[in-house]
């Protein structure tokens, strides 16, 4: 379904290939270039794509083929580079519009690929041939950036034209339990998947089951789908988050893991397991994994929180405070990243922001206990699964709920 999809789309840019009449010595340069790239001779089709910018570095067709080139070897940083210096020569190229987008894709920088992909939809007619892929593309970073409801606007109206594409339903299906509609999501299965034991349908199942906190229910679907096929992208993700509800951290850091081998870039494999080893106490190994799932959604207020929280933990509190200073920033009524500041603040021997945030952190709690008499203080929730995690020593520190 999408990996089959992706393994379609992901393949090298082919390169542009020059005319073969009257060909001058550039000419015969560039054609002698594309033959070493078409025979997959990647590096030595670099080299010569390189030789002819020194003395025409304006030649678009030509940074284009070595982005191709440098995309097909994984080194989609140079890639980028050259396709942007590409695009610049030749602005209306909307082939490589969409393969700079391909490239950052690939890059796992998903910010950038989405916006790419964004104005290249903008531009290009109904029947472009690369179009559709586009869509896709979009729509599958719109999912890994948790951007739910842009995919549920993106692909409702091409469900309704292809009804039984499980490319589009499996998105479409996924973006609806990440947006807390598992109904719909539900609809989709039944629609769709009515009747089959795939590992996809099972997938969307059990993310269903788990968005309705039934755990075990949940579980039992993710290992049918595991059985099934493992290597459905997210899938032991969405099992180790199952897991981690219903408290079996150990199978849970597995699981994550087991994801990460073959997919490195899923950032809720990254969090969670970041989340699980801070609570371990194991705080170098932490934040790599927390470090990179802020890469991959530099905005996600938990990823930076828990990221924070692992520095604070090592005595890194210039590391920790300006995550910190953001997350509270940007979200005023996460208390327990205030707590966490406020505490980094002390430690910086900065008393007057520390006392700052304390007033802040009070005033808060207590508008929290008029709203909600009898609950708990200090939470700031909205997906059970990312609350919180309570790690950190602060002044008066309010308990979190478990």
């Amino acid at each position: 379904m999408i990996a089959t999809f992706l393994a379609s789309v992901l393949v090298a840019s082919a390169p542009i290939v020059a005319g073969q009449t009257n060909l001058n010595s550039v000419e015969q340069a560039f054609m002698h270039a594309t033959q070493l790239h078409e025979a997959g001779k990647l590096e030595a089709a670099i080299s010569a794509y390189q030789a002819i910018l020194v003395n025409h570095p304006k030649r678009a067709d030509v940074r284009s083929n070595l982005g191709a080139a440098f995309s097909g070897l994984g080194r989609y940083e140079e890639a980028i580079d050259q396709y942007r210096q590409a695009l610049a020569l030749d602005h209306r190229n909307l082939t490589i519009l969409f393969n700079l987008a391909l490239a950052y894709y690939k890059a796992a920088s998903f910010t950038e690929a989405a916006r790419e992909l964004d104005r290249f939809l903008a531009a290009v007619p109904q029947n472009f041939p690369q179009r559709p892929n586009a869509i896709l593309l979009l729509a599958d970073c719109q999912v890994r950036l948790g951007e739910y409801k842009k995919v549920i606007e993106l692909l409702s109206p091409l469900l309704e034209i292809q009804p039984q594409d499980r490319t589009v339903a499996f998105l479409l299906g996924s973006a609806y339990v990440g947006d807390g509609q598992p109904s719909k999501g539900q609809a989709l299965i039944d629609q769709i998947f009515r009747d089959e034991d795939s590992a996809q349908a099972r997938l969307l199942m059990g993310s269903i089951l788990l968005v309705a906190d039934d755990g075990h229910g949940a579980i039992k679907e993710f290992e049918r789908a595991i059985e099934l096929d493992p290597k459905v992208p997210s899938l032991r993700t969405w099992y180790g988050r199952a897991l981690m509800r219903m408290g079996d951290s150990d199978k849970a850091k597995t699981a994550f893991r087991n994801e990460l081998a073959d997919n490195p870039n899923d950032f809720e494999a990254n969090l969670y397991l970041g989340i699980l080893l801070r609570q371990d106490k194991l705080l170098e190994e932490a934040i790599n994994y927390l470090s990179h799932a802020v890469r991959l959604r530099p905005k996600d207020q938990y990823a930076r929180y828990h990221l924070g929280g692992a520095y604070a933990g090592l005595g890194k509190s210039n590391e920790a405070r300006p995550l910190l200073e953001g997350v509270v920033k940007e979200f005023p009524e996460f208390i327990q990243a205030r707590v966490l500041l406020a505490s980094v603040y002390y430690k910086l021997d900065r008393k007057t922001d520390g006392d700052r945030e304390q007033a802040v952190i009070q005033k808060l709690t207590a508008e929290q206990q008029e709203k909600q008499p009898g609950s708990q203080d200090g939470v700031y929730q909205s997906d059970p699964l990312k609350a919180p995690i309570n790690l950190e020593q602060g002044p008066n520190r309010p308990e979190e709920r478990r």
